[in-house]
């Protein structure tokens, strides 16, 4: 699954017109590293990357190491089957408009088959009309409209997410725990037991109050699904509310009654 979502996720550029500060490309490189993107084109940045690009890129240095230097848009985008701009505002010119999710899809779905790219603008004005017109998609990201300024970094990372979210779609990935050992209805069974005899012992309810008592407990330990482990040590709990040793009880899990 590793190797058939990297491939197209290879194919897509994170394209950056003259970018200002330094630190935001090592940014945005961190952004794209975290996310498996792996090209980092920049057009005529202010300022090439430095020591404070690679402060910010937090171990994404191979990124910045490999990154394309072109003078201008048109240089960074050859060979690319499919461009989309990101602007920050909508345009009066009207662009074929995308939100991130419908962006990184069809992101995916063409790097399926060739080189794609992402564009991304100044940090003060972002893309020019000119710039535009050789983008077939202007992706927007719906904003707060009373404070719409999203950092050039920040507004990678969202792409880049979505993109990964997508890629993991097609590929079946997801998240994955360490399955739980959990106890057995055996031992689920030997441990009411004891808990009703626990009760009764220590004085908390009588004969007669217990089966309803010991149904709500029923109903609450089945909707915790305790584990081996955390069943011993409720039942070491029991045994040593009742006055009993339990020596070595934790050494291992055992559904055995103590």
């Amino acid at each position: 699954m590793i190797d058939q979502m990297n491939e197209p996720l290879a194919r897509i550029r994170f394209v950056l017109v003259e970018t200002t500060h330094s630190g935001n490309i090592g940014a945005v490189a961190r952004a794209m590293k975290t996310m498996g993107l792996s090209r980092l084109e920049l057009v005529a940045p202010r300022q090439r990357p430095d020591a404070e690009a690679l402060a910010r890129a937090s171990g994404a240095d191979d990124l910045l190491e490999r990154a394309g230097i072109h003078q201008t848009l048109t240089e960074a985008l050859v060979g690319c089957r499919l461009v989309i701009g990101t602007s920050a505002r909508l345009r009066s010119i009207e662009w074929p408009l995308l939100e991130p999710p419908e962006c990184a899809a069809r992101l995916l779905a063409e790097a399926q088959e060739g080189e794609v790219a992402l564009v991304l603008g100044r940090e003060s004005s972002g893309l020019t009309n000119d710039e535009l017109a050789r983008c077939h998609f202007l992706a927007h990201i719906p904003t707060n409209p009373a404070f719409s300024s999203l950092n050039l970094a920040a507004a990678a990372q969202v792409f880049a997410y979505e993109i990964r979210r997508a890629a993991r779609v097609v590929t079946g990935e997801r998240l994955t725990e360490t399955p739980r050992d959990l106890a057995s209805a055996e031992a689920m069974e030997g441990f009411y037991t004891h808990l009703a005899d626990t009760l009764i012992q220590i004085g908390f309810s009588d004969p007669e109050q217990s089966r309803t008592l010991i149904r709500r407990l029923r109903r609450l330990f089945n909707r915790a699904r305790p584990d081996r482990v955390e069943l011993n040590i409720l039942r070491g709990i029991l045994s040593a509310a009742q006055g009993r040793k339990t020596p070595n009880r934790f050494a291992r899990p055992d559904d055995s009654a103590p």
